[in-house]
């Protein structure tokens, strides 16, 4: 019993010392609507130290009296670091917003007049001048098509051919 307890313990004291640095961008294809709804999850304190370190000035991304100086950060790094191309051409993303959920900010993105696609070229450094760790996980579903992939850094390109 004291043998399982101490792994356990190791264990615990292992994930504390060596923390995960990741970030998940979804990106499905509404087909009925023609558009790409993309929504992007990142650590907060990750994210935090990260745009302080990019750009001059405060930041607290959970002060809901800062919210709008705070979507115009997000939305300059997130547009800074995340290029999607569908078919060979490169699109403009929109952005919604954002909400903090569970120590993550979930930014939410939108490109309009997709109303079939074959290809998609995703380009995404999101944190990568904050860790060498870093890892983007990407899921791509339109239709039938639902696959997930990760980028490890330096690697930041991906394409997913969805027929």
């Amino acid at each position: 019993m004291s043998a399982i307890i101490t792994q356990l313990f190791f264990t615990a004291m292992l994930s504390l010392m060596h923390p995960f640095y990741i970030s998940m961008t979804e990106i499905e294809h509404d087909k009925a609507n023609h558009t790409l709804e993309i929504s992007v999850r990142i650590f907060t304190d990750d994210f935090e130290k990260t745009i302080r370190q990019t750009y001059t000035g405060k930041v607290d991304l959970l002060n809901k009296n800062e919210k709008a100086h705070s979507e115009k950060l997000i939305q300059q790094y997130i547009s800074k670091h995340l290029i999607i191309k569908a078919d060979g051409k490169a699109l403009n993303v929109k952005f919604d917003g954002f909400e903090s959920e569970e120590g993550s900010i979930w930014s939410y993105l939108e490109c309009d007049n997709i109303s079939s696609l074959n290809t998609l070229e995703i380009t995404n450094t999101i944190l990568y001048d904050y860790r060498q760790e870093q890892v983007n996980f990407i899921h791509v579903k339109a239709g039938s098509y639902d696959e997930t992939s990760k980028l490890n850094y330096p690697d930041n390109y991906i394409k997913f051919t969805l027929k």
